[in-house]
């Protein structure tokens, strides 16, 4: 085995295994994984001005989150992708081009410090996802956000909008999303992925988890972002991959098709998961759609060139929201 490859194998299983052993695999839900009393109720705000929040979805599942920014201002909701957590828009949260915005960010349930229930059919129903866009739409207030749907966050924005429809969604941002499950429109790595991450051998499905946030990058990830990313990989059951790979919906271009507001796609040209014909259907399908493609990122572009993101992110917003 390549001698890098193996390092980052050993720090994969190392933080693993420090995750699990510090509680960071922990959920809103708590160690036990009985509920905690009154969590939708639970709310903080830290030192730098952001407020933590708890909030059931329709099932019972505890979804945890944040929210930073005026009330009065436009909004943005953040989704992030598979095996990843709201961690994942650190940047965004600290870029100045985002100031004049209320941001909100949550973990996707089986993700993060959200709740993980055991049962794939949590993951495999289109319902379940929407329903947790829903929650957290009510629980902070937000009137009419922008929704920024990365990777399978882009599938959980449809999902969102075939159920609850498009009245109180002001705009999308779909960022190499994921908004048809056809092997013609993934890579054959992520095919492959598809199976390693639902393998009940823990070496490989370990292998895979590495292997899977290498693949997010076109600039390989180093040091501290390295070891924070990997652990959070880590946190991810194999019951999200089970459930998602059997969704009841896997074709959301439709519901893409049919919403009436404006859709911003953006697109890392070197993204080795999602093949930029997914983006380029949806620009094809809707009428008021614009691609972006990224010419320094892979599947990550608003990690790997965020100060363009932001740029084009707050552009879109300003423009959607007006009026």
């Amino acid at each position: 085995m390549d001698p890098s490859k193996r390092l980052f194998l050993g720090a994969a299983a190392a933080l693993t295994a420090l995750a699990i052993e510090s509680g960071l695999t922990g959920s809103a839900s708590g160690a036990t994984g009985k509920k905690q009393p009154n969590a939708a109720a639970k709310a903080g705000r830290s030192g730098s001005g952001r407020e933590s929040f708890i909030v059931p979805s329709a099932d019972g599942t505890l979804l945890a989150g944040e929210a930073q920014g005026d009330p009065a201002t436009p909004e943005i909701l953040f989704i992030h992708g598979l095996r990843q957590s709201r961690l994942s828009w650190d940047k965004q949260f600290a870029d100045p081009a985002l100031d004049g915005f209320r941001l909100v960010r949550f973990d996707l349930r089986g993700h993060g410090d959200s709740d993980k229930p055991a049962s794939p059919d949590a993951y495999s129903d289109t319902d379940r996802w929407a329903d947790d866009v829903a929650a957290v739409i009510a629980a902070t207030k937000l009137r009419r956000p922008i929704l920024v749907g990365w990777s399978l966050g882009g599938h959980v924005a449809g999902a969102y909008l075939r159920k609850y429809g498009s009245s109180r969604i002001a705009g999308i941002n779909l960022v190499d999303a994921v908004t048809k499950l056809s092997p013609d429109l993934l890579t054959p790595l992520a095919v492959s992925f598809a199976k390693t991450a639902i393998s009940h051998d823990l070496g490989e499905r370990t292998a895979a988890t590495a292997d899977f946030l290498a693949a997010c990058f076109h600039k390989p990830l180093t040091g501290i972002e390295l070891q924070r990313m990997l652990v959070v990989n880590g946190m991810t059951g194999r019951a999200v991959n089970e459930g998602f790979v059997k969704i009841a919906t896997p074709d959301l271009e439709p519901v893409f098709q049919a919403y009436p507001g404006p859709i911003l796609l953006t697109h890392g040209i070197h993204d080795r998961l999602v093949r930029l014909a997914m983006s380029e259907r949806i620009k094809a399908l809707h009428p008021d759609s614009r691609l972006s493609v990224y010419a320094d990122s892979g599947h990550s572009p608003f990690y790997e060139e965020p100060a363009r993101f932001g740029r084009e992110l707050a552009a879109f917003t300003t423009a959607s929201t007006r009026g």
